[in-house]
C-alpha cells in the first residue's frame, strides 16, 4: 500500500513541476515576444511593453489574447505583420523560452 501511495505522490509532484515549468516557459515566451514587438514598434521602454504582453495573456485561456494585443498595436503603428506571422514568431520564441527555463 505504501508503494502505491509513494508512486501517487511522485506522480503528483512531477505533474506540479511540469505545470510550473510550462507556466514559466509561456511567461518567458511572452516576455521575449514583447521585447521583439517593442523593437518593431520602436517603444522607448521595451521591458514595460513586454510586461503588457505578459499581462495580456491572463485575459483568457490560450494565446489568442496575446496575438490580438500585438496585432492591434502593430496595426495602430503601421507595422505590416499578420496574425500568422505573429503566431510563427511565438512558436520560435517558445523553443527559446523552454531552453532558457530548463537551463536556469
Amino acid at each position: 500500500m505504501t508503494t502505491m501511495k509513494d508512486r501517487e505522490q511522485a506522480f503528483e509532484a512531477k505533474f506540479a513541476l511540469d505545470e510550473e515549468l510550462k507556466f514559466k516557459a509561456l511567461a518567458r515566451r511572452n516576455r521575449l515576444l514583447g521585447l521583439w514587438a517593442a523593437g518593431l514598434l520602436k517603444r522607448a521602454d521595451p521591458e514595460a511593453y513586454a510586461k503588457e504582453v505578459i499581462a495580456a495573456d491572463f485575459e483568457e485561456a490560450g494565446h489568442e489574447d496575446v496575438v490580438r494585443k500585438i496585432k492591434a498595436d502593430f496595426d495602430a503603428a503601421g507595422v505590416p505583420l499578420s496574425e500568422d506571422e505573429i503566431r510563427a514568431r511565438m512558436l520560435e520564441l517558445l523553443g527559446e523560452a523552454v531552453q532558457q527555463v530548463q537551463n536556469s
